[in-house]
């Protein structure tokens, strides 16, 4: 096989990959607010709007392979992580309680799941956004 067509396919499946996880972090939200019917507060919704749309996005560059699907894809991923991170210092408690954009409905600091003593849902969502972001900054090197 040649060179082009072994980076071709290697980029192909860093873009897969990419999607991979979108989808399923895109499905574990939805089971996480349907199934276990854990009500999302104001930062897991803005969260959300930077992940749903990625599905699509990401699956459009899949068909035929498309690198400008990283132009649009990684602004999102970014916005997605930096609220996620602002959930996190939220839940943790360095950013006082009065400074939560929650102040009304669900709290941001609601806790519906722990596990090992870290893992709550805003870490698992910023987990999500940071494996995507380095998935895109890598195909972005390679493709540029």
């Amino acid at each position: 096989m040649s060179q082009t067509i072994q980076e071709s396919n290697k980029n192909w499946a860093i873009l897969f990959s990419a999607w991979v996880l979108v989808t399923v972090s895109t499905l574990g939200s939805l089971f996480f607010s349907h199934v276990m019917a854990f009500a999302p507060c104001v930062l897991c919704w803005y969260q959300r709007i930077c992940l749903f749309p990625l599905v699509i996005i990401l699956a459009t560059g899949l068909f035929p392979f498309d690198k400008h699907a990283i132009k649009y894809s990684l602004p999102l991923a970014i916005a997605g992580w930096i609220t996620a991170f602002y959930h996190n210092l939220l839940y943790s408690g360095i950013i006082p309680q009065d400074l939560q954009p929650c102040s009304q409905g669900v709290s941001c600091t609601e806790e519906y799941i722990d596990l090992f003593g870290f893992l709550t849902i805003p870490m698992i969502s910023l987990i999500s956004f940071s494996i995507i972001i380095i998935l895109l900054v890598l195909l972005k090197r390679r493709i540029s």
